[in-house]
């Protein structure tokens, strides 16, 4: 069977010769963050939600315009809006001035109440929903599975709205040039965005990255444009819509890419793995649980600072996906229980979790996809699994998670 081109890179960048310190080893470790985010891209989901967010920019633009629009107003810097719009589009060329007055005017019959209230109900609404999607993108790039709460998120995303206007507009009276602006709103992004603990280290490290792909690509596509006048032959009037569509496509993929670098940065486990749904046998399922109620378990016995996903796939040296995963199952059933900081600590008291509890509950998740009470009865293996599950109850008997946790108390 042939390897995929993946693959052999993949030995290639992970392989013993990549091990030691030396020169050559240290630089194909390297390597391993740009082969990452290109592989991610070649398998085309970074690409299609880039693509996705497009579309919902073309719904927002004219909503966060015109709500920043308001915003400023009460401050008098409405018309300092527009300076920044045109820097959004000014790698179109000469075009960007005839957009950016397009946009400002729709702006202006938008804020000067022309919708009514039903329709600045339905804007706001559109911009609500577009924000949420990039969150979404940020959170699966990340591997989160847990959203944002609704009350939380409504609030969040009225503050962003809010003061990320006046500080953009504030930035940019300063002098502050274009790039540096563009590379401290990517970090902030990839620092806040992601409904978890984002690093500022890995945050400013996928900001400097996408900072520079934008001020690159901008330079490139400016050039592109302005000697294309192939473009504007076969697209005629549309040429314009062409080019917005496209530079657009291109910024939210640069930002993609840069919350990729990030993600890698504060996750290097993941590096080999991508963006591959990731599936636990059996045996890892149950070996996992076990090694995750004896953290939290001994943890708590001492007093000592609670564990998050994080910190227990960086001491157990796992994804924090599939720690994510095998501690959801065992919240689910109440073996475990999450405070106000997202840590974990048992569910009840540890002499009352016993260890066959944990390993029927991780076994047997709850499903609501699978009515095992209509499967259709096999005596054969329903014996045999009867019998493999006495086993385990009998060798297991009635050990419990404080036992474990005594057993090992360091």
């Amino acid at each position: 069977m042939h390897e995929t081109p993946w693959r052999q890179l993949d030995g290639w960048l992970w392989g013993r010769h990549t091990q030691g310190d030396g020169l050559p080893a240290r630089a194909l470790r390297l390597l391993r963050y740009p082969y990452a985010v290109i592989r991610d891209l070649a398998l085309g989901d970074v690409n299609l939600r880039a693509m996705g967010l497009v579309y919902n920019t073309l719904l927002a633009l004219i909503p966060l315009l015109a709500f920043s629009f308001a915003v400023l107003k009460v401050f008098g810097a409405q018309r300092d809006l527009e300076p920044l719009v045109l820097e959004f589009f000014r790698p179109v060329g000469e075009a960007a001035a005839e957009l950016t007055a397009r946009v400002m005017a729709f702006v202006d019959g938008v804020s000067s109440g022309v919708v009514g209230a039903l329709g600045f109900a339905l804007l706001l609404w559109t911009l609500m929903g577009t924000i949420q999607k990039v969150e979404d993108s940020f959170n699966y790039l990340w591997r989160v599975e847990q959203p944002r709460t609704l009350g939380r998120r409504i609030a969040e995303y009225l503050v962003l709205v809010i003061v990320g206007p006046v500080l953009l507009v504030l930035a940019f009276g300063l002098g502050i040039a274009p790039p540096l602006m563009i590379t401290a709103l990517f970090i902030a992004l990839y620092r806040f965005v992601p409904n978890t603990t984002v690093r500022w280290l890995p945050a400013i490290g996928g900001g400097l990255v996408a900072g520079l792909l934008w001020w690159l690509v901008s330079k490139v596509f400016a050039d592109l444009y302005t000697h294309a006048r192939s473009l504007t032959i076969v697209y005629a009037g549309f040429a314009l819509i062409i080019a917005a569509l496209v530079w657009t496509w291109a910024g939210w993929l640069m930002l993609l890419i840069g919350v990729q670098v990030s993600f890698y940065l504060q996750n290097p486990g993941y590096l080999r793995l991508g963006l591959v749904e990731l599936r636990l046998s059996a045996a890892e399922t149950e070996d996992l649980a076990l090694r995750i109620m004896l953290l939290v378990g001994r943890s708590h016995v001492q007093g000592a600072r609670r564990w998050d996903n994080e910190g227990l796939a960086r001491a157990l040296r796992v994804p924090g996906i599939a720690v994510a995963q095998v501690a959801g199952i065992l919240e689910q059933s109440r073996l475990l229980a999450a405070d106000e900081t997202e840590a974990w600590l048992p569910g009840r008291d540890i002499d009352h979790i016993t260890l066959r509890e944990v390993l029927r509950t991780v076994r047997n998740p709850r499903s609501t996809l699978v009515d095992h009470e209509q499967a259709k009865p096999l005596p054969a293996v329903d014996a045999l699994q009867a019998e493999l599950q006495a086993a385990s109850d009998s060798t297991l008997g009635e050990r419990t998670l404080g036992q474990l946790v005594a057993a090992q108390p360091e």
